[in-house]
């Protein structure tokens, strides 16, 4: 890495760890009211909040480190450096993608990729890219629907965003007039949220341009996140105070972390859960579990919950862990060994991934990512700058993006004589376009060691409709270049695709594209008593 010592030393002479204990020996206690299996994204708001009542006592446990002193973890810019760091920060998990070919004779093809899932305080939110997004309204109502619980629909859901938010101002200062909607964002929440905050003019420019020379395609949105996020727009992120603003630093202060009754353990990895009892008259519906293993170090060690065991491992771990614990499909966990506690279908499956595939150009400029990062003295002149006063380039994410694009299909796409339309509503997306400053853009199974990483099938194109239209928004992504404003910037794309035929175009996304790392869908809810999911709301 590009820093000098010295600036090292500086910032890490602030470091506090307050009650976060790194030694189980330290933890005065392993009987509590309320386990969190958990320090991520998730986990330390449950604890943050649980433990506003003194009367209850909550136990955090966390398998990574802690989120604080780690420089690519502050650093907005450096995150790629955590993120590619997967011996400290990251659990190394087996990602196996199996996709059918198009012509029904020829076999699936199957490739491995070993995937990090984050691994420290704060998970994913201590390292992602850090763009703040909201979702589509519609989504939020079909969860309601799909549910029947009426706490999803978005306008029961929309106060919870604000009072989560506490939207700041650019570090650079610069005038943000008609670029956000201020009345559909929070001030006062925990986590910081505002635009780029560092801004690189030209691209950002040639965007906007674009939105007026083809607006009838690319309609100008002032703000993505009151739940309509079609058109083209600002990214806004989750930073603050010149660095990032995760659930670790939002949830987790120093105040909140002095608590009496708030412990948190990291490095410590929860296998199972365990002390199974049955409650009720019918034992599908009435297992309750009253401790959690856990190991730290070598050591196996047991933490007790006299209330409830709150399960926030995240899209991998959760089911993993239930998985460890008996509860699963009886087949597949009987050929692990694994006695069968409670026989539930869906644990372990319906893991799904959204494909990405990048496009890119040699522009006419000299505002690119690579004009810092391949050119040492400019690298750290930019930290110095940010380690001084955060601000300049440093603030940002590396990735980068001043503006993002949320589209659809058109009505009389061909995908549709083939698939139905899998849209909730009018105002939800197909895909998304991001522009940046360096370029543009089914189930797991679990091995028998219950600390060994799983195997997962995301099943990438698995889904025909998914390979079809993205090859549509390819097409779509080369219309928004066409635009007059683009002419004398961009110069000859990395890969010819308007030589293409639409046919030539899939092959080449099927051949060039990877897993967004947004896996989601193996702790998929249902309504009480359905034949499905496992998360009854």
């Amino acid at each position: 890495m590009l820093i000098p010592a010295f600036t090292l030393i500086t910032f890490f002479s602030s470091v506090g760890f307050c009650k976060l204990y790194e030694d189980v020996a330290d933890l005065p206690s392993l009987k509590y009211d309320f386990v969190i299996v958990g320090g991520g994204t998730a986990g330390p708001v449950v604890a943050n909040h649980l433990t506003e009542d003194s009367s209850v006592s909550v136990l955090v446990l966390e398998a990574g480190p802690p989120n604080v002193g780690v420089l690519d973890v502050q650093v907005s810019f450096l995150t790629h450096g955590v993120a590619n760091n997967g011996v400290a920060y990251s659990w190394m998990v087996n990602i196996e993608h199996i996709a059918p070919r198009y012509h029904r004779l020829e076999p699936p093809t199957r490739s491995s990729i070993i995937r990090d899932a984050r691994y420290i305080l704060g998970g994913c939110s201590s390292q992602n890219g850090m763009v703040y997004t909201r979702g589509a309204a519609e989504d939020f109502d079909r969860y309601a629907k799909l549910t029947g619980d009426e706490v999803w629909w978005w306008n029961q859901i929309f106060p919870y965003f604000l009072k989560n938010e506490r939207w700041v101002e650019p570090a650079d200062r610069h005038d943000t007039e008609g670029k956000y909607n201020p009345g559909v964002h929070g001030t006062d929440g925990p986590i910081q949220v505002s635009l780029s905050r560092f801004t690189w003019s030209e691209l950002k420019d040639h965007v906007i341009q674009t939105t007026n020379e083809l607006p009838d395609d690319f309609p100008f949105n002032l703000d993505m996140n009151p739940g309509k996020p079609l058109g083209i727009g600002s990214v806004q992120y989750t930073i603050g105070d010149g660095g990032r603003s995760s659930s670790a630093t939002g949830y987790f202060m120093p105040d909140v972390l002095q608590r009496l009754n708030l412990h948190v353990l990291l490095h410590a990895q929860v296998s199972k859960l365990i002390n199974p009892t049955q409650t009720g008259i019918v034992p599908t519906e009435s297992i309750a579990f009253q401790g959690v293993e856990f190991k730290y170090g070598s050591s196996l060690f047991v933490a007790e919950a006299s209330k409830e065991i709150i399960l926030s491992a995240g899209v991998i771990g959760t089911p993993q862990i239930l998985m460890n614990s008996g509860i699963g499909d009886h087949i597949a966990l009987e050929a692990l060994g694994i006695s069968t506690v409670l026989n539930l279908l869906s644990i372990g499956k319906n893991a799904s991934e959204h494909s990405f595939c990048a496009m890119s150009w040699a522009v006419n400029s000299n505002q690119t990512l690579e004009s810092i990062t391949r050119n040492p003295t400019r690298y750290n002149e930019a930290f110095a700058e940010w380690n001084r006063s955060r601000t300049g380039p440093f603030v940002n994410s590396p990735s980068s993006e001043t503006h993002v694009g949320w589209l659809q299909l058109s009505d009389n796409s061909s995908v549709f004589n083939r698939h139905p339309d899998p849209l909730p509503g009018p105002d939800a997306p197909h895909f998304e376009i991001l522009f940046e400053r360096n370029h543009m853009y089914g189930q797991s199974d679990q091995p028998a060691d219950p600390f060994a990483a799983p195997l997962i099938d995301i099943g990438l194109f698995s889904n025909e409709f998914d390979a079809l239209a993205l090859t549509e928004g390819i097409q779509l992504a080369l219309k928004f270049v066409s635009a007059p404003t683009w002419n004398g910037y961009l110069g000859v794309p990395t890969v010819d695709l308007t030589s293409m035929s639409p046919a030539e175009r899939t092959t080449h996304i099927r051949a060039n594209s990877g897993p967004g790392y947004h896996v989601v869908g193996t702790a998929g809810m249902s309504p009480q008593r359905a034949q499905y999911g496992w998360i009854p709301t």
